[in-house]
């Protein structure tokens, strides 16, 4: 692989305007696909193979004329103090508001409080729930116009007026301040790193047409703009990454003395090898989560992925071609004055300077690597107790769908569920929705009857609502009202109480029930995450592994850095855990109420910081992995990895946490908790398990971690990511030259 970059390298560099122009070429005719694309189909939640997904099912077949995916939206009313809402001056503003609202263009119905009967005991809080024609996506800006009129007509006449409901959900930002922080952050990371202009402008540059060619394509295609949150988050940190490792052995290659044209080259061959093998880790990661089955997890996996390998590819292509622009403007300060004095003489690019580098003091890098060399059990020790105990909160860990109650107190939303918990009880704002199947029973009345007393019998359910049956009459909804809130450990102990119930019911009535709703849903989703982790795992990691055989030539480099990983993503759980279910810090980072971290979250953590942990491993090692092919003993290959690579990594590093907690700031939850999950678990996993306790395994086993048996070496394919293929590249294609491609 390393000969078939390297040729890439030189061919881009040559050609690099042809390579510029058809860059440039392909974001315009995505831009332009984009612009002409058709809207996207509205996102569907789909869990198939679950009770609440059969229920969905049912009720769409049985129920033709019900638009069960329609926006929709529950207007709470409040009395002042001290009255009742059903007094004469409160039920009138509260019919006006029904009125007003009916009138929309796109309400299909409009169910009044004191016709429903939807009023508290206590006569104080009452509710209007709107049904629309259209999903909340298609919703216009005059519809939800229309229900901010209500909270100004409520106000007006003295009545508390809130909404809640899928009709003004809020929808996650990308691209706020936040995120240009983070952007900002990494310039100057890059700065300080590479301490030329143009070397920190290239990562950012190409990153940044790598998220456009990324989003451009995603909307050519059809796919839910949904989906392009993970695609730009890491979209950006890899695309930067890549570019950075590849202008780091740029430059080094230069300071040996190569040409600028043979150093992207090679640039390309040894570092652009690392690049394609961490990219792929992180696209079979996040093509991965399709094995969930669930379609928007997979539509967000593949979107993301997509949008890696385009990072890749452009590291490969117009990354060399933009070198070739600025051969010496992204070499150091010293290095361009110093070339600047001398008279060209290469072949390719103008040189790099030929007297001797002045012999420098060990960079912090190199001395924590002989550090960790020389006490390589301590360092272990300490690191793996640390890891430990940050990884504890996860013993602790509940699992749910946030909803209304985890959005911040000034919102409307908020405010519409705590007062409706107050007036009905905190078991209303999840309501058990139950679809009886009758069809073939033959008193379909007398086994819904049947049903419902069972259910109105049930500890734990507050009340049942008359059976609605369809219009032929096999088919029934019920509402059950459960006495506890919806993400209660008791709520869930009711629902998996009632589809137990369910297999006693069919046998004295016949019918079949079936339990959906929110409640019903979160908990189907969190079964389904469970279930899934494991098979996700033994087929990614496993791919991972052997992957990383390949790399490595080893057995026990791609096995210790599984393990790492794990390590990583018990500490980053750790920390979701501590603020967002215990409230540690929750103040700080806006989070206004804990509850339980988001079901798909753990499987989602596990598959993006797999394969970004894996990237680091492949950075990090593969110097180490040279240096040891090139003669060095295991320890010393250990401190070359670290003087080559680790400042870059540190870098790299800095830069990915930097743009994943710019989306800590995001107005979303789940925005929220992706961004400090993954800059959290990028730190772990960079600074502690990468360079600080895989340095410490590497020095214990010796030549041992890169053993590999001789009949397993000649079935996998040699990846030469050491670049030992180039000098017969020299040899065979440079000839007379290759000794004028040196100074």
């Amino acid at each position: 692989m390393a000969k078939l970059l390297y040729r890439l390298g030189r061919f881009a560099f040559e050609k690099r305007r042809l390579v510029v122009v058809l860059w440039v070429g392909i974001l315009a005719a995505l831009v332009v696909g984009a612009a002409r694309a058709p809207t996207p189909p509205p996102d569907s939640f789909s869990i198939p193979g679950t009770e609440s997904q059969q229920a969905f099912d049912l009720l769409g077949e049985r129920f033709p004329g019900a638009k069960t995916d329609g926006a929709e939206a529950r207007i709470v009313f409040v009395a002042p103090e001290g009255q009742s809402i059903g007094s004469e001056l409160n039920k009138a503003a509260v019919g006006k508001i029904v009125a007003d609202v009916a009138s929309g263009a796109q309400v299909s119905n409009v169910l009044d409080p004191f016709e429903t009967g939807a009023v508290s005991e206590n006569g104080t809080t009452a509710y209007a729930t709107v049904s629309y024609s259209e999903t909340p996506d298609n919703l216009t800006d005059a519809s939800k116009a229309a229900l901010t009129d209500a909270v100004a007509v409520g106000k007006a006449a003295g009545v508390t007026v809130e909404i809640g409901g899928t009709a003004v959900e809020l929808q996650p930002e990308i691209g706020g301040i936040t995120e240009l922080i983070g952007i900002a952050v990494a310039a100057l990371v890059l700065m300080i790193t590479f301490g030329a202009l143009a070397a920190a402008g290239l990562p950012l540059l190409t990153a940044l047409i790598g998220i456009a060619v990324g989003i451009a394509s995603i909307v050519a295609i059809g796919m839910s703009t949904t989906a392009t949150t993970l695609a730009v988050m890491l979209g950006l940190a890899v695309g930067i990454d890549y570019a950075l490792f590849i202008v780091s052995r740029y430059r080094s290659e230069r300071a040996d003395g190569y040409s600028a044209e043979e150093a992207a080259g090679r640039a390309v061959g040894t570092a652009g090898s690392a690049v394609v093998f961490a990219g792929l880790t992180v696209i079979i990661a996040l093509t991965g989560l399709s094995v969930v089955g669930m379609t928007a997890l997979t539509q967000m996996g593949l979107a993301a992925a997509g949008t890696v390998a385009i990072a890749v590819t452009i590291a490969l292509t117009l990354l060399p071609a933009m070198l070739g622009f600025f051969q010496n403007a992204v070499m150091p300060r010293a290095a361009r004055k110093a070339a600047s004095a001398d008279t060209p003489s290469h072949v390719g690019g103008d040189p790099m300077p030929s007297d001797p580098i002045p012999v420098k003091k060990p960079s912090m890098g190199v001395r924590w690597a002989e550090f960790v060399v020389r006490r390589p059990v301590a360092v272990l020790l300490i690191g793996l107790l640390g890891m430990g105990a940050l990884s504890l909160p996860v013993l602790s860990l509940e699992l749910g769908m946030p909803g209304d109650e985890s959005q911040p107190t000034s919102t409307s939303q908020r405010r519409a569920y705590d007062a409706l918990a107050a007036g009905f009880g905190p078991g209303f704002n999840g309501p058990l929705t139950m679809v009886v199947d009758a069809r073939g029973v033959a008193d379909p009345d007398a086994a819904l009857d049947q049903v419902s007393k069972t259910l109105d019998a049930t500890d734990g359910v507050v009340s049942v609502s008359p059976p609605i049956f369809n219009e032929a009459h096999d088919t029934a909804l019920l509402t059950a009202v459960p006495a506890t809130g919806p993400t209660s450990t008791e709520t869930k102990d009711l629902v998996h109480a009632l589809r137990g119930e369910a297999g006693d019911l069919k046998t004295a009535t016949g019918a079949s029930v079936l339990i959906t709703g929110t409640t019903a849903v979160n908990i189907d989703v969190s079964q389904k995450m469970s279930d899934a982790v494991l098979p996700y795992l033994a087929i990614v990691v496993g791919l991972a592994i052997l992957l990383l055989m390949i790399v490595f030539r080893s057995i026990a480099v791609p096995i210790k850095a599984a393990l790492g990983f794990l390590l990583s993503v018990g500490a980053a759980f750790g920390v979701i855990i501590a603020v967002f279910q215990w409230g540690w810090l929750a103040g700080l980072l806006g989070i206004d109420q804990t509850g339980p971290v988001m079901s798909m979250m753990p499987i989602f953590l596990i598959g993006v910081v797999f394969g970004l942990a894996m990237d680091y491993e492949v950075f990090l090692v593969t110097r180490m992995r040279e240096a040891f092919a090139h003669g060095e003993s295991s320890h010393d290959a250990i401190v070359t990895g670290f003087r080559h690579s680790g400042r870059v990594v540190v870098a790299a590093a800095a830069i990915m946490i930097a743009v994943f907690a710019g989306f800590i700031g995001g107005d979303a939850l789940m925005i929220k908790m992706m961004g400090l999950g993954l800059a959290s678990a990028v730190f772990f996993d960079a600074f502690v398990v990468r360079m600080t306790l895989v340095p410490a395994v590497l020095a214990l086993l010796g030549d041992k971690a890169w053993w590999m048996p001789q009949w397993l070496a000649k079935i996998l394919p040699n990846a030469d990511v050491e670049g030992e293929s180039l000098n017969r590249v020299e040899a065979a294609e440079a000839g007379p030259q290759l000794e004028s491609s040196r100074v």
